[in-house]
């Protein structure tokens, strides 16, 4: 990156057209990363988005949507590249939430007011306007959640209560990621006619987000006491999920915002008893500290949503880290099935439309949210998968970002000054996979997190008659392994939890 920000045009495009094929990903990263005139006039030149392989493109985008502090040159060369092409889908996919995270981004740096943002909140806007099919409108909802922009509320609160199972389940995830501030009166009250189903039925996913909401946002006692009720009509394992949550807000080791509510409520007797919160279902959620210091706390976060016959409905774990009262999604993978009680037989509950079988994972980075990935959608293309499954995991986000990029010019009290240089690259390979047997009746899952996070500090003290450097560098490498594995053959299901993290080297 240091190199690429002082070379010309000519020698970057050079660099990008004779490096191996091994490490041109690389050198795309670094270039997006410099964000110099020079590499981004290259990076222009040398990516046709006609040709190129779609993994190199896929890179391309990813860095530009984690990219720390980008800049309206950098969502100009994005939006030009998606502008009026036949993309494949999952570039037009990855492109379409990386404009939202680069939009979101530059709001955050009080730059909204650029042409670029504005043209790239239009290019999602109006792209969800004209979006027929129901895949585009869930892309264009969740580009809407990365640019968390408080005017597009009243889109997302429409697509929520409106729209099908879905769509209205993509909504009101793109509002659980606004800031508390945004989540206003009339937000509350939508996810109070999605939660109590007062307009129409919403599927058990999107109803039990929308509490979230409720719960996660200081809650009124009213709406922690009507949840709590509403828990005792719902069935088994919807009513288990949700009981639970209300559980570890009141453990948590953050002040959640819920906790005093809770811990009032639960001096009435007629809510706090056996009776209430015995629900005798697997589903489950649970929360507890990684690491606790003066400054941060990382959490571990699962989530386990089964249906009544015992099959996996979502599963949702995360890593965040909380400080000064900012929360940031280190990350967050959620593997979700639907579908999967017509295989064995089972009912669908009355009044609940019959989903079609899929299974999908979706991701949240550092606060970017990335393209969703399925992997099968219907039966025949899961007899497909089954019988010609390479046994290879399916990668969900590999590469090199920049984290850190920071330079900054202290003058002392004697006079002289010290120039402070920071950054940090992060080498990430997150892979998910989920197998299904259906003669065995047995699901497994298994989510790979794999990272190592460089760190590069110069200080340095120019002065007619003294030079001093001060540089430190430092790595850590850490891998973390999640799986799941269910038995439905016997009753009741078997269930196996493994979260393995391997040796942490740190140099």
């Amino acid at each position: 990156i240091q190199m690429l920000r002082s070379a010309k045009k000519r020698d970057v495009l050079q660099l990008l057209r004779r490096a191996p094929e091994e490490m041109l990903p690389f050198v795309v990263e670094a270039a997006v990363a410099a964000q110099s005139a020079a590499s981004l006039a290259a990076l222009s030149d040398f990516l046709d988005f006609g040709k190129e392989p779609k993994s190199l493109l896929e890179k391309f985008l990813y860095a530009a949507a984690f990219s720390p502090r980008p800049s309206g040159e950098l969502l100009r060369l994005v939006l030009d590249k998606l502008d009026g092409k036949q993309l494949a889908p999952e570039v037009w996919e990855t492109g379409i939430v990386a404009v939202g995270s680069l939009v979101g981004k530059l709001c955050q740096q009080n730059l909204c007011g650029l042409q670029e943002a504005e043209r790239g909140a239009e290019t999602i806007l109006g792209g969800l306007r004209g979006a027929k099919e129901e895949s585009e409108v869930v892309i264009y909802l969740l580009a809407l959640g990365n640019a968390a922009l408080p005017e597009t509320i009243p889109i997302l609160l429409d697509h929520a209560e409106e729209g099908p199972a879905a769509v209205a389940t993509a909504a009101v995830s793109a509002l659980r990621r606004f800031p508390a501030r945004h989540i206003s009166g009339k937000v509350k009250r939508a996810m109070r006619r999605i939660f109590h189903e007062k307009r129409k039925s919403y599927e058990k996913t999107c109803r039990l987000a929308a509490a979230e909401i409720l719960l996660d946002n200081e809650p009124s006692p009213m709406d922690v006491i009507n949840i709590l009720l509403a828990a005792n009509e719902m069935e088994t394992e919807t009513a288990a999920f949700l009981l639970m949550k209300v559980q570890n807000s009141l453990r948590a080791d953050h002040r959640h915002p819920a906790r005093k509510i809770m811990k009032d409520i639960m001096k009435d007797a007629r809510i706090n008893n056996y009776n209430f919160f015995s629900k005798a279902g697997i589903s489950s959620s649970f929360s507890g500290p990684l690491t606790v210091t003066q400054d941060l706390l990382s959490t571990f976060g699962l989530d386990l949503l089964f249906l009544e016959g015992g099959f996996l409905r979502k599963s949702v774990s995360d890593f965040s880290l909380l400080s000064h009262g900012q929360r940031l999604h280190a990350a967050q993978v959620t593997i979700e099935a639907q579908g999967m009680e017509s295989m064995v037989g089972e009912n669908v509950l009355e009044g609940e439309e019959e989903p079609e079988l899929m299974a999908g994972m979706s991701a949240i980075f550092f606060d970017v949210q990335l393209r969703p990935i399925v992997f099968f959608q219907g039966y025949t293309d899961l007899m497909a998968k089954v019988l010609l499954s390479s046994g290879e995991p399916t990668s969900v986000v590999k590469g090199n970002l920049l984290l850190m990029d920071h330079h900054q010019v202290i003058p002392l009290q004697s006079g002289l000054q010290v120039a402070i240089k920071l950054q940090g690259g992060l080498g990430l390979d997150i892979s998910a996979d989920m197998d299904v047997s259906v003669w065995e009746q047995e699901l497994k899952t298994s989510v790979n997190t794999r990272g190592s996070l460089a760190i590069d500090f110069q200080a340095e003290l120019d002065a007619p008659f003294l030079q001093a450097t001060l540089r430190s560098q430092t790595e850590v490498e850490t891998s973390i392994h999640f799986d799941t594995m269910l038995r439905f053959s016997s009753s009741p299901v078997l269930m196996c939890l493994q979260l393995r993290e391997e040796q942490v080297p740190y140099r």
